[in-house]
């Protein structure tokens, strides 16, 4: 069983593979969390309780008038406010007197193999029921009539445990949700790091680390979207915590919009966790009979460092988040135009550049931004999904037709939840982008937001997308969003609906993802928001992969993909070899380490191979080569990462495939130095009672040698250079 109740001391124990979390009701009524962590048998854990009742001091509420009993020291599964417990409520919610206190007391539980769909939601998923357990305990509120559900879901093959829930309006009167956040864990003490991924367009997800302090420490978005800022996913780290060794907690929250994360110290040392959509600007209004979901949480609990949680997610996220044709198909080497041409092509322009990626060994061209409309620049179009005939005069279905016959799929463009003021569906419906009557609408790249929380503009969209989508032979789509979002409204909401609008949307945007996707499953969508701004789980549930960032300098991404390899896994990273100097910050590095870099992702290239010296078309042909053969390793393979560029002058990972016998180790050089040590680099994850030949030449290894004593560094000369070794197992 890996859930099981206790009727003796009303326990629940859920265990995953090697996880225990325990929750326990206390006075018939209140959910006390006791232990989240390493697997245990033991479930008699009383003495884990923090406090006793002698305790309490004079500025503690007794609750229920028991006398050394108070919500304000209990550590608890889903805290209100109000009663209590002063500290950060994972709820609250208004009832039509005006009050915003509830008592939700436990009303009964429920457990089941498999695991539910969230109504509306992305979510993990199983295949076959017996590889999860889920438990439903239900609260409810007498006086209110107020009921919520909260869910656990356990995989017996992940160290995971998934947390959602549902507040339904059970009474015959209007409520008001005003927070409701996914998940709260409450922990017995505070001798945490606090590690967030955080950073703004083009240097998305830095690996930050703090320790916590009393009070709170949070993250969140306001944007309408996860955001480049900050990413849904915290952890709390053991202060000897590392890549290697010690304790980390991951939290990740399955949703793609506007969120909060946040940590609360309290008086005592405790430490509360909480995350789900950000209460900022946002309520919801519940009719009698109505419900509300909240999105997922992924919990990872790893005693062996950030590592070891880093492939929990990632074998997760591979194999039970993502969906489709593509999830266990290798994905196909790209080139995309958008650097090579931005809005200044001809139809005979793409078609030279598809003519010589063929002859590389590209598999996919994709035609990028201005293809539609009157599009030739920023200013305009968007939402006028049909042909540019100025610069395709035979039209896409003469341009895929031309793709395919010179032997590459064909991928399209599209930015489907904006409009440009200067186009034709703005024209005939102004009403339909998201704004505030009478308010200004302020311009992000030229552009609005079209109000995906209205059901006419979803269907109009995905309308026009199916009308391309199955006129033309496009084998990819990716999926872009430039704009965040500002004077949120909705036209069709009432005032008492207004700050729904941003979740609404959310919504919105799913259900067309979800009628697109499954409407042509042979289509590979990519996701894309300014690069890596809308890099999250949520996404990823839709569309296998995202392009990372829209930094494509190859030092810039050492950090960017390091970081996103935390929480996401390698064949969800979008990563293409650019030209030099870069266009976003103009550095020159070598092709070789542009290649080795971007072989790190989903490979591909964004430059115009036409312009290449036929030396560089030959290494760019090698990388190809190269990339195919490895392509399983790189994007089924376990990922370790070795260094960190965020402390060092180098970088280093490496790929192992799942059977251990084939090896990809990368190592990166940022800065040349003079006159330094014998450097060894020791790789991870291999067998070590096996031997590993380095390919190429007649060198082998045993893999506890490897791993133990390392490999030698070759003296690499100059700046911004890298080294690869391939191993394979032998006898």
């Amino acid at each position: 069983m890996l859930i099981s109740y206790f009727e003796e001391n009303k326990i629940f124990h859920l265990k995953a593979k090697d996880t225990s979390y325990i929750i326990q009701i206390v006075e018939s009524k209140y959910l006390q969390h006791i232990y989240w962590g390493k697997k245990i048998r033991n479930f008699k854990l009383d003495y884990l309780k923090p406090f006793k009742g002698d305790q309490l001091n004079g500025f503690m509420f007794a609750k229920d008038n028991i006398n050394g009993f108070s919500l304000d020291i209990l550590p608890q599964e889903y805290p209100s406010f109000g009663n209590t417990d002063l500290r950060s409520p994972v709820y609250q919610t208004q009832f039509e007197d005006g009050s915003t206190i509830s008592d939700l007391q436990y009303l009964s539980h429920e457990i089941f193999s498999g695991k539910k769909k969230l109504k509306g939601l992305p979510s993990t998923y199983v295949e076959k029921n017996e590889e999860a357990q889920t438990l439903e305990i239900t609260l409810k509120d007498e006086l209110s009539g107020l009921l919520v559900v909260l869910s656990y879901t356990v995989y017996k093959d992940y160290d995971v445990i998934t947390r959602s829930s549902k507040i339904i309006n059970s009474s015959s009167k209007d409520l008001k949700v005003l927070r409701a956040l996914s998940a709260s864990v409450d922990f017995s003490d505070d001798n945490f790091d606090l590690l967030q991924l955080s950073g703004a367009w083009s240097r998305e997800r830095s690996i930050i680390k703090r320790a916590l302090v009393s009070g709170n420490q949070s993250i969140e978005s306001r944007r309408g979207a996860s955001s480049p800022q900050q990413n849904p996913f915290i952890a709390l780290m053991r202060k000897d915590a590392d890549e290697d060794k010690g304790e980390v907690y991951g939290i990740n929250l399955v949703y793609s919009g506007n969120f909060l994360a946040n940590v609360e110290v309290c008086q005592y040392g405790t430490t509360r966790v909480q995350i789900g959509i950000n209460p900022f600007d946002f309520s919801w209004l519940l009719k009698p009979g109505e419900d509300f979901q909240t999105p997922e949480v992924v919990m990872v609990y790893s005693d062996s460092g950030l590592g070891k949680m880093s492939q929990t997610f990632h074998n997760l996220y591979r194999k039970r988040l993502c969906r489709g044709n593509y999830r266990d198909k290798e994905r196909p080497i790209l080139i995309n135009n958008w650097e090579a041409t931005y809005f200044d092509f001809t139809e005979e322009s793409i078609k030279n550049i598809a003519r010589e990626a063929k002859k590389l060994g590209i598999e996919l061209f994709v035609l990028d931004d201005g293809w539609f409309g009157n599009r030739n620049d920023d200013t305009t179009s968007l939402g006028d999904w049909y042909v540019n005939k100025e610069k395709l005069p035979n039209g896409l279905k003469k341009l895929s037709k031309d793709i395919n016959e010179i032997g590459l799929k064909f991928g399209l463009w599209f930015e489907p939840e904006m409009v440009s003021q200067n186009s034709n569906l703005y024209r005939a419906h102004p009403d339909w982008c998201i704004h505030v009557k009478g308010r200004e609408r302020s311009l992000g790249r030229n552009q609005l937001v079209l109000d995906f929380s209205r059901t006419v503009v979803c269907d109009a969209i995905i309308e026009m997308l199916s009308e391309n989508l199955s006129t033309y032979n496009i084998s990819y789509v990716k999926w872009d969003m430039n704009r965040f979002m500002s004077e949120v409204g909705s036209a069709t909401l009432d005032a008492n609906r207004q700050r729904e609008t941003a979740h609404r949307y959310m919504l919105g945007l799913y259900r067309v993802m979800e009628e697109l996707t499954t409407k042509f499953p042979e289509v590979l969508f990519e996701s894309c928001a300014s690069g890596g701004g809308r890099f999250d789980p949520g996404m990823l549930y839709y569309m296998p992969q995202t392009w990372t960032s829209d930094d494509t300098d190859a030092i810039e991404r050492l950090k960017i993909q390091y970081g996103t390899s935390l929480v996401y896994p390698s064949i969800t990273m979008g990563a293409h070899v650019s030209a030099v100097p870069n266009h976003q910050v103009h550095r020159i590095t070598p092709l070789e380490t542009r290649g080795n870099v971007a072989m790190g992702g989903n490979f591909g290239y964004e430059l115009d191979v036409i312009k290449m010296t036929d030396e560089e078309k030959q290494t760019v042909k090698k990388q190809i080569s190269d990339y195919k053969e490895i392509r399983h390793i790189v994007q089924f393979g376990d990922f370790y990462r070795l260094i960190s560029p965020f402390e060092n002058n180098d970088a280093a990972w490496m790929f192992i495939s799942e059977n251990k016998e084939d090896v990809v180790v990368s190592y990166f050089k940022k800065l040349a130095e003079c006159n330094i040590k014998l450097k060894v680099l020791k790789f991870k994850g291999l067998d070590p009672e096996m031997n590993y030949r380095v390919i190429g030449t007649d060198e082998v290894y045993g893999g506890d040698e490897l791993m133990y004593a390392g490999m030698v560094i070759p003296e690499l000369k100059g700046d911004f250079t890298s080294y690869v070794w391939r191993l394979k197992k032998t006898l």
